[in-house]
């Protein structure tokens, strides 16, 4: 960088630290603040840089080529990274990397809302005061604000860090998305651990392909701060064993006894896995262990895996880890809905064809008569997963009921129809249902209910809505299904 530029940056960082804004929407720009012109703006970017001097900015940060008017008033502030040089003036701003908490980050396509919710009981219960950021809520001791993105914006990420802070949290456990790496919300942020889970396919209308998807989530591990940060990947997915190769510092995990060159290695074995819950074996540097969770699957004892790993990157030993024990599961996340008609009935968040695999395999080994399936696919987002996802329903389901998710501004007939293939490749016996009205297919499927049965509604887990022509409308799946089951059974039409 020029000296002049340089002089020029150093300054705009000092003005920010003593408390000047920074604004990444023109909207809401004020006198004499900073205006940071992200690159997602595209061909809106004449007009949002025009909005933002007329509302009075004071300095413009922008990439190489953009160039303020002649009767502009606003100093340039050019950089060859936006959103880097956004992450570094939100951490001068709210002082970040001088509030001493350690942060947790976990990515990886299904799994990270779990996991979180595990190592904040995990870490809570050594004696340390939790912070969780994540998908179902931004959430520490005397706070809980619902959550409208997985990763918030760079800005709010790290006004949420200072909050956690003057609250007295010393560790910050956080759900890392793609999009999030991807587009650098997380700049300015360092990494005390990092966690890759799983990858499979999800979000492959924005990432275009899985090496990119892939590269994406790498960034956590290769191209953030802190490359002394602890790293640690799921050897039995094939992208967590290639970042093992390449990221040889990093510690695996593995129930299959997945061999990693040269990474130190978390064994474990999965010695029960019934409807009660699951029971491990852990092996880690010649320490034995075991640990028993009410948690359901194979998939949950992959994810018991994970935290653990973590747990011992962060300073905690085998003994520490029987606080895993009474954690009996997330909102949402297989989460059984109560009734007194003994109707065993699960929701579930697996929006994506592996988690479907994992949910449904799940509960086809506690051995019910008949599994009976609820799913539908978000509009506006992969259409290249539907069928795979109705795929997944079909080989382990007995009953499919292909309804409505979230279908945003798609029409719902058609997203079913994307999804309609992958049913037809399903047993000859298979029963297929296809209703749009989500409740009226819940009806439908706790109507179809007998003693020994499972019904399992796949999608949209702790959402307390359903996102359709771009209104949001209160809608529960549990809460639903409640009302259904007193609609079938008590003989009552709401």
């Amino acid at each position: 960088m020029p000296a002049a530029r340089k002089a020029r940056w150093n300054e705009l960082l000092a003005m920010v630290g003593r408390g000047l804004m920074v604004r990444t929407d023109s909207r809401e720009v004020s006198p004499g603040e900073v205006f940071a012109l992200m690159p997602a703006a595209g061909d809106k970017s004449a007009t949002y840089l025009a909005q933002a001097l007329e509302k009075g900015a004071a300095w413009i940060v922008a990439g190489t080529g953009v160039v303020l008017p002649n009767s502009a008033k606003a100093r340039l502030m050019t950089v060859p990274d936006v959103p880097e040089a956004l992450g570094q003036l939100a951490a001068k701003h709210f002082r970040t990397l001088e509030q001493g908490m350690q942060a947790v980050a976990i990515t990886g396509t299904n799994g990270k809302t779990t996991i979180s919710y595990l190592l904040e009981g995990l870490l809570t219960a050594a004696g340390r005061k939790v912070g969780v950021l994540g998908t179902v809520s931004y959430r520490w001791p005397g706070t809980t604000i619902e959550a409208n993105l997985t990763t918030p914006g760079c800005w709010r990420l790290h006004e949420l860090f200072s909050r956690m802070s003057a609250d007295g949290v010393d560790t910050v456990v956080m759900e890392t998305s793609s999009h999030a790496l991807h587009q650098k919300r997380v700049a300015g942020l360092e990494f005390d651990a990092a966690v890759l889970i799983n990858l499979t396919q999800d979000h492959l209308d924005y990432h275009g392909d899985f090496e990119e998807y892939y590269q994406a989530k790498k960034m956590l591990f290769a191209s953030y701060p802190r490359q002394d940060k602890f790293k640690a990947a799921n050897a039995d997915d094939a992208f967590g064993l290639r970042l093992l190769s390449e990221q040889p510092d990093a510690v695996g995990f593995t129930l299959c006894r997945a061999k990693a060159s040269g990474n130190r290695m978390l064994y474990g074995e999965l010695v029960s896995c019934t409807g009660k819950g699951v029971s491990l074996r852990m092996e880690f540097e010649g320490k034995c262990w075991t640990l028993d969770s009410g948690l359901v699957g194979a998939h949950n004892a992959s994810n018991l895996m994970a935290a653990q790993a973590v747990g011992l990157g962060l300073g905690l030993g085998p003994a520490d880890m029987q606080a895993l024990k009474p954690f009996t599961g997330v909102p949402g996340r297989l989460e059984r809905v109560l009734n007194d008609q003994g109707l065993d009935i699960f929701v579930d968040y697996a929006h994506t064809p592996d988690a479907l695999i994992n949910v449904l395999g799940a509960l086809r080994a506690l051995k019910f008569s008949r599994v009976i399936t609820v799913f539908g696919c978000g509009g506006d987002r992969d259409r290249t997963k539907r069928p795979l996802m109705a795929q997944a329903v079909a080989k382990l389901s007995d009953v499919a009921v292909l309804t409505s998710d979230n279908p945003r501004f798609e029409d719902p007939l058609q997203i079913i129809a994307d999804a309609r293939p992958g049913l037809q490749n399903g047993p000859a016996d298979l029963v297929i249902i296809e209703e749009p009205d989500r409740y009226e297919a819940l009806r439908k499927a706790v109507g179809l209910m007998r003693p020994g049965d499972v019904l399992l509604v796949a999608g949209k887990g702790h959402e307390d809505y359903q996102l359709i022509g771009g209104v949001k409308h209160p809608f529960s799946d549990v809460e639903a299904v409640g009302r259904a089951i007193r609609e079938v059974h008590g003989g009552v039409r709401a």
